[in-house]
């Protein structure tokens, strides 16, 4: 079996997160700070959540794609994210940054505000509230969203083969792998694939329910 897909996806899985991460952070508390059109705010950054994702890679393909303005602009410098693997790792930051923001914006206004109330009387920076402040206090809830939006990256597919394709050894990730071994009828090959994909996504899973259960028991013996 030709290791390319599981390379790739890890590949893209792992850098769309690092975008995903500090973008979803990044977005929650821009949103939880907003006092006017907070609602719209959010129905925008969701909404690749709820649209299938071959909307979303149609959408990726009109505003990246060479006949858009942006991707007339790139062209000037002999660049283009079409069939390539930077454009796997767009239409996975694109589908999972939802589930990155949702769950972290759920943690920050979960917390005590008088919390930063007390850091800013102080005299605290809001960049030192940001990272020792907000962060530690989220982290269950900012580590659920990074292992959702790590495991919703593996498993992307739609977005995907629409803006990227089915490259073999250069776009072609294991659910696209997946999908061009049942349309030549290898089923075996189909089933490893998804099977492979099973065993990760129950890992990072796994791992993400002992770290909050971990989390939540120190906390109980310290409260």
């Amino acid at each position: 079996m030709e290791l390319s897909p599981l390379i790739i996806t890890l590949e893209t899985a792992g850098a769309a997160t690092v975008v995903t991460f500090f973008a979803g952070i990044g977005l929650a508390l821009l949103v939880v700070r907003m006092n006017r059109f907070k609602g719209l705010a959010d129905a925008i950054i969701t909404l690749p959540m709820v649209l299938p994702p071959t909307v979303v890679g149609f959408f990726l393909l009109l505003f990246l794609g060479k006949r858009s303005s942006v991707g007339r602009f790139l062209l000037q410098w002999d660049i283009s994210l079409v069939f390539t693997w930077q454009a796997a790792v767009i239409a996975a930051v694109a589908v999972s940054l939802p589930l990155m923001y949702r769950t972290a914006r759920g943690a920050f206004e979960q917390l005590d505000p008088n919390i930063i109330h007390a850091a800013r009387t102080l005299g605290v920076s809001e960049w030192r509230i940001f990272w020792h402040v907000l962060v530690p206090n989220a982290r269950s809830g900012i580590l659920a969203g990074l292992v959702l939006s790590f495991t919703r990256a593996l498993g992307e597919f739609g977005a995907t083969i629409m803006f990227a394709g089915n490259i073999p050894g250069k776009t072609q990730t294991m659910s696209t792998a997946i999908y061009a071994a049942v349309q030549a009828n290898d089923y075996d090959l189909a089933f490893d694939w998804a099977l492979v994909i099973v065993v990760f996504s129950l890992v990072f899973v796994l791992l993400m329910n002992w770290w909050i259960a971990r989390s939540n028991k120190g906390a109980a013996i310290w409260n």
